[in-house]
């Protein structure tokens, strides 16, 4: 599939549908506390997405996905699947995806939440875990390569001790939830493709205290560190503008 380049009419539609994505994690922001189940955030988020944002929750039923919310906790990196058997406890970090279809094109953010008090180290494994993201977003323009992307990643976290997830990445994005490119969060810098105005993608770390390696469960969806210690991630959708880039998915509390 080649790389979709966006029409003026289609980025507005993008633009439509990041801003719901955004708006269902500022929604789910005070619903996550100490006790509460991933089961529930699920329902919440579904009904929101479809009665009152009159959109569709990409997830469900995506290549037999059977929620409207992935729901990440701990040392699950990603793809978790919400459950009324799963209770957050003080000290958690819980990854909230978001992917909403509107007039047909797909917005698409996550964001890795504290439940209760989190310990310091994992305090740090967040914030730097969202500085990547920062960091690669804000290198984006036309004729950077997806390298100088990957490789601002892999540098800062290593440089943190902390490693990063290679089997999952980020993607294009359109009338597709997942199209091409593929943006890989590890890297060399100048290879790769070369970023044009009009492409629209995400950008999604995840970033783990320990080793990089993952293990899939039973269930064939959810994607946990093989060493069990705790795993972050951050995404944003982002369009490629003549002289930079704009977030798709921003919320209010974020500068870029």
């Amino acid at each position: 599939m080649p790389i979709s380049i966006k029409t003026t009419n289609e980025i507005q539609k993008m633009k439509i549908a990041g801003k719901l994505a955004a708006d269902v994690l500022e929604m789910i922001s005070p619903m996550i506390y100490v006790g509460q189940k991933t089961g529930e955030l699920n329902k919440i988020c579904h009904e929101y997405i479809v009665n009152e944002q009159k959109a569709i929750p990409a997830p469900l039923n995506y290549h037999g996905f059977p929620k409207s919310i992935c729901t990440s906790v701990n040392h699950v990196v990603c793809h978790g699947i919400p459950s009324y058997k799963e209770k957050l406890n003080d000290g958690d970090i819980i990854n909230i995806d978001i992917t909403v279809i509107k007039d047909g094109y797909h917005g698409d953010t996550s964001k890795t939440f504290f439940v209760g008090r989190p310990d310091k180290e994992i305090k740090k494994l967040v914030d730097v875990t969202y500085e990547c993201m920062k960091k690669a977003i804000l290198l984006v323009r036309p004729g950077i390569q997806l390298g100088d992307i990957g490789n601002t990643i892999q540098v800062l976290a290593e440089k943190n001790n902390y490693s990063v997830v290679r089997e999952y990445c980020g993607h294009g994005i359109g009338k597709n939830f997942h199209e091409e490119p593929q943006i890989l969060h590890y890297g060399k810098p100048n290879t790769g493709i070369e970023l044009k105005e009009g492409m629209t993608f995400t950008i999604e770390p995840m970033i783990n205290l320990g080793k990089r390696f993952v293990q899939l469960r039973n269930d064939n969806w959810t994607v946990e560190t093989q060493d069990k210690k705790f795993s972050a991630q951050w995404e944003h959708t982002i369009l490629v503008t003549k002289n930079g880039f704009q977030v798709l998915t921003q919320r209010p509390d974020e500068s870029f």
